[in-house]
């Protein structure tokens, strides 16, 4: 490589042969450099109790909007597309932003799944379960589709005679 091993840890040449010299490691530590190092782990300890103490007092209110959706393969859901998945050229204000029914192919893990899309929609096949919603068919209301009864008369029916 062309460079000593000194060179390669500290980044430097050595100045002068003692650079290269193992100094003895003694029992005598300088006090100053203790004080300061028991300060420093003092902070530390401190700060990581405030963290955890602040995210526990965070963590009740987002668990409330929290939705945890575990699925299982082979389950239907209804898939969002965010802006990042989209292509440019696809890019429409009036198309929908979700889109149904598909099949889960397979279950990475409680966070990660892998879709069933089709060919047509050429983008990766991974999502987050944030982006997966439960899939419900649509009710109709009237099964064949008559009212029964008429927007003109009372107690008559759309269908023809």
């Amino acid at each position: 490589m062309g460079m000593s091993p000194f060179s390669i840890v500290y980044r430097k040449a050595p100045y002068h042969l003692l650079d290269l010299a193992k100094l003895p490691i003694g029992e005598k530590l300088s006090s100053a450099a203790s004080v300061m190092a028991e300060q420093t782990i003092d902070v530390q300890n401190e700060v990581r109790a405030r963290l955890e103490k602040s995210n526990v007092r965070y963590k009740a209110p987002a668990d409330k909007r929290r939705r945890e959706n575990v699925f299982e393969e082979g389950v239907m859901v209804m898939v969002y597309l965010r802006k990042e998945r989209i292509f440019v050229g696809m890019r429409n204000n009036l198309k929908p932003k979700k889109y149904d029914p598909f099949k889960i192919a397979k279950k990475i893990d409680d966070n990660t799944y892998i879709v069933d899309l089709p060919s047509d929609m050429a983008m990766s096949k991974v999502f987050n379960v944030v982006d997966l919603y439960d899939y419900h068919p649509h009710e109709q209301l009237y099964p064949d589709n008559n009212s029964r009864m008429s927007s003109f008369e009372d107690g008559e029916t759309d269908v023809g005679d």
